[in-house]
């Protein structure tokens, strides 16, 4: 059974940082892309960052770049999100999501979610 597990979520003050995790189990995420999608209240889902498991390949959303740094620790079977310069909103669930080859943006295709964990950005 595969499980995309996030943590690391939590209360932060603007400008502050937290680091998202994800930990993949279940299958071999070789050939696979992982990535982070948020959703905040009352919008639709959105797509955060993503990283190809061999890491030799990222890409962000331009709301993120600069700020936010997605890396995979292949031998954990984890996927981070780094998030510094947090801003009121980034308040938002964030997703853990893994696809077989790329990640769309759209979200479209997407094979497996984790269940979200909860950012809270306060001024």
């Amino acid at each position: 059974q595969v499980q995309l597990v996030e943590s690391g979520g939590g209360l932060v003050q603007a400008g502050g940082s937290l680091r998202l995790s994800c930990a993949a189990s279940g299958r071999s995420f070789n050939y696979y892309s992982l990535g982070w999608f948020r959703q905040a209240p009352g919008q639709e889902r959105e797509f955060v960052a993503a990283i190809r498991w061999s890491g030799d390949s990222t890409y962000y959303a331009d709301s993120v770049k600069g700020r936010f740094t997605i890396s995979a620790d292949n031998a954990k079977n984890q996927v981070y999100l780094q998030m510094n310069s947090l801003k009121l909103e980034d308040t938002a669930v964030y997703y853990c999501a893994a696809q077989l080859g790329h990640i769309a943006t759209t979200g479209y295709g997407i094979e497996y979610w984790g269940k979200g964990t909860l950012v809270t950005v306060s001024s």
